[in-house]
This record gives structure tokens, sequence and C-alpha cells, in this order.
């Protein structure tokens, strides 16, 4: 089974756009989150079958979330972060 990130973008008239960054020109829309979501499996099946028609290499896009544990020293980090809040509060 292969993932792919989407970018949903609401219009104005209502409904949704999206695209697949890792499938340029490959887009969809629908009137409801999940009607859209629908339409753009469709479009990517589409999209990937077409490329295997042509001879084309289908892109695997490989995205991840991990963990990053970050630790600050004390005197300096505090130091900054009181900086900041002054002139955020400005």
């Amino acid at each position: 089974m292969l993932t792919y990130t989407v970018k949903l973008a609401p219009q104005a008239e209502g409904g949704y756009t999206v695209t697949v960054p890792a499938l340029p020109g490959c887009i969809s829309e629908g009137d409801t989150l999940d009607e859209t979501l629908r339409n753009i499996q469709e479009a990517i099946e589409g999209c990937l079958l077409s490329l295997v028609k042509r001879g084309k290499q289908i892109p695997i896009e490989f995205s991840a979330y991990r963990d990053v544990h970050v630790s600050l020293k004390k005197p300096r980090a505090q130091k900054r972060f009181r900086s900041y809040a002054k002139v955020a509060a400005h």
C-alpha cells in the first residue's frame, strides 16, 4: 500500500480543492471533506495507473513523525526567552 500526503484548500464558495505534492497535476475537489478525500483517492489511483501504462516510475513518498528531545541550557535560554517575552508583549 502506498501513502501520499495531500494538501486540502478550503474554497470561498464552499468545498475543498485537494492536490498531491508528490504527484504534480493530480488534483480533485469535493463539497465535503469526506467526498474530497474519496475523490483524491480515485485521482491518485488514476495518476499511478497512467504512470505505469507509460512506463514511468511511481513516486514513493516517505514521511514519518519522530520525537526529538531537546534540552536547553538554563542560563542563556532563560535570558533569551525573557527578552522575547518583553518584545512580544509590546
